[in-house]
């Protein structure tokens, strides 16, 4: 019961109060909370005991400060009571205004369970409110929106009773207050380590940048940052030390440039690809003083997962070496280790590519063959006259590229499929009165892609050029070659390459079979063109040759072939090759190496 000093102790009461609340507000810490929690109802409100369970993440409570008895607090600070434990405690306990109270007599139920308690042994009560020491009084704390954040017990009040209505409303009060200060020192205890991971970031990402600084300074291979998006695509943003040692620009001239800009006419579409793809290439980038460099470009778009891709990084590596060994080697393979001239295979792989399987006489059309019929001539690729179509004599004049057509494109009626009827090579179910177009070596049909080689006619000059096929033998080089060695010939064969060489035009192609045999190939020619061709390169083979100070000198014979296709590359030179044999037969000995 109330005595009659209680509004003294009351005005008392409420200085400790005061003065605890601020100590609560001014712990640095949770811990330094909880501890100020315990001491401050020890010492405010006049309990001898006092304990903070505190929940912890998965949901139990642990004690977790204790103040009142050193021996109650080693005993139990840090043990953990389950939550269905407690739940059961603060809903059987009676409620004090907020307040859980279990009376000694039926406490004793919980006896057994894991919440963590202290009992200290006394005489049963006298009085109806005396405490008795298995009374149990919990003060629950909450945060805000309600959730349960520990619970306050307290034991053995100074004055041996039970607390009366300001007592009760005392400890509620500095619960309400305590779960403030606990909820206060959680959200600085987060935002600490909030601001711990975040500098712990910074510095990794600083650290990071470092690194990355270093490495791209300091890379062996050039690198690059190029920026992507936007009028300035492409852009060089950042280069380091080695791509413009590689360039021999500086980095503040590189900025202006971009990647297109600098590479190689021939390899800006690689480039664009590469670029799209984020992947790698091979290409040339110019340098300083207009040369090209070879370089393995490896890009890696650099992406931001909010706005999308930010940059591109780019790594250039000097392949300039290795590219010059792998030249040097299909030159090798494809070139003849004396002269430099390209070999054999070389020579076949260039005639091969201007050669399909289609024969040069296409059959007419049914409308061609009858107006042929009617006007009593023979029809267009009829027997007795060289066939093709519009345009076979379009080689006049041109220089003797050697573009690479292919062979015949895919499935159809090759030259083997011709069973010599009049009706040509018609395509099944094309009606040709309508569609004339639609036979094969047209410019709409299967061979719109090829321009037909055709041999030119050696009886009358009808305008039509070709590709001539010079085999060229040399005479009397055995002699020398046994008189003077190997050494002598081998300079006879180099001197009479370059003289080749230097008597065709650009574009044609002069080649070694082997031993003393040369090939020219000469592109756009008529048969008067290429007779007078063979006359000019004989006559610049029979000068003297001079080899260690003494003159040595050769002829040639000349075989004249045409190629056209239908024939494979080994009957156009075998043709040329009879040819050959035959002008050297016709000539006597002495008259071959004059010429």
């Amino acid at each position: 019961m109330e005595t009659e000093s209680e509004p003294y102790v009351r005005l008392a009461t409420l200085r400790q109060l005061h003065q605890v609340v601020a100590e609560l507000n001014t712990a640095r810490s949770l811990a330094d909370t909880l501890q100020t929690v315990v001491d401050g109802i020890v010492r405010g409100l006049g309990y001898e005991l006092a304990c903070v369970n505190l929940v912890r993440p998965d949901g139990d409570l642990v004690v977790a400060a204790f103040a009142g008895d050193p021996a109650a607090e080693a005993l139990i600070t840090g043990r953990v009571g389950s939550r269905p434990s407690w739940e059961r405690r603060l809903a059987m306990g009676e409620d004090w205004d907020g307040l859980r109270f279990i009376p000694h007599t039926e406490g004793w139920v919980l006896l057994e369970d894991d919440v963590p308690q202290w009992h200290t042994e006394g005489p049963d009560p006298r009085f109806e409110d005396e405490w008795h020491p298995e009374d149990r009084l919990y003060a629950p704390m909450h945060a805000t929106g309600g959730e349960l954040l520990g619970v306050i017990s307290v034991d053995r009040p100074r004055n041996g009773r039970r607390p009366g209505a300001w007592g009760r409303e005392a400890l509620q009060m500095y619960a309400f207050q305590a779960a403030i200060a606990i909820s206060n020192a959680r959200l600085r205890a987060n935002m600490q380590r909030a601001l711990v991971r975040l500098e712990r970031e910074q510095q990794a990402l600083r650290a990071s940048e470092e690194s990355f600084r270093q490495a791209f300074e300091y890379a062996p291979s050039g690198m690059a940052i190029a920026e992507m998006g936007g009028d300035q695509h492409g852009r060089l943003l950042r280069t380091n030390d080695a791509l413009c040692r590689l360039l021999g620009r500086p980095a503040s001239v590189l900025r202006r440039y971009s990647f297109s800009d600098l590479v190689h006419p021939e390899d800006i579409g690689t480039l664009l690809r590469t670029s799209a793809e984020g992947g790698r290439a091979e290409l040339r980038l110019g340098r300083r003083d207009g040369t090209y460099v070879w370089v393995s470009l490896r890009n890696s778009v650099v992406a931001d997962a909010a706005d999308g891709p930010r940059f591109l990084l780019t790594h250039v590596e000097d392949i300039e070496e290795r590219k010059r060994h792998e030249l040097q080697l299909a030159h090798r393979a494809s070139h003849d280790s004396l002269t430099g001239l390209p070999n054999s295979a070389e020579l076949r792989s260039r005639l091969g590519a201007r050669l399909c399987r289609r024969p040069q006489s296409v059959r007419a059309t049914a409308v061609e063959a009858l107006d042929a019929a009617f006007e009593g001539r023979p029809a267009a690729g009829g027997p007795g006259e060289h066939g093709g179509y519009a345009g076979q004599g379009a080689y006049a004049g041109q220089s003797g590229g050697y573009p690479d057509h292919g062979a015949y494109p895919g499935p159809g009626p090759g030259p083997e499929a011709h069973d010599g009827s009049d009706a040509g090579f018609l395509v099944p179910g094309a009606d040709p009165f309508e569609f004339p177009g639609a036979l094969p070596g047209r410019a709409d049909g299967p061979y719109d892609h090829h321009v037909h080689t055709v041999a030119p006619s050696t009886d009358v000059d009808d305008g039509t050029k070709g590709l001539a096929v010079l085999f060229c033998d040399l005479d009397g080089f055995k002699s020398i070659n046994d008189r003077f060695g190997h050494h002598t010939g081998d300079a006879v064969l180099i001197e009479v390459a370059r003289r080749l060489t230097t008597g065709v035009r650009d574009g044609d192609t002069v080649a070694r079979l082997g031993g003393d045999e040369f090939v020219v190939l000469a592109d756009g020619l008529g048969a008067v063109d290429a007779a007078d061709l063979a006359v000019r390169l004989r006559n610049a083979i029979i000068p003297p040759i001079r080899v260690d100070g003494r003159a040595v000198r050769v002829g040639a014979s000349f075989g004249i072939g045409w190629a056209s296709c239908g024939m494979s590359a080994d009957e156009v030179l075998r043709s040329a090759d009879q040819r050959m044999y035959i002008e050297k037969r016709s000539r006597s000995k002495a008259h071959r190496r004059a010429g």
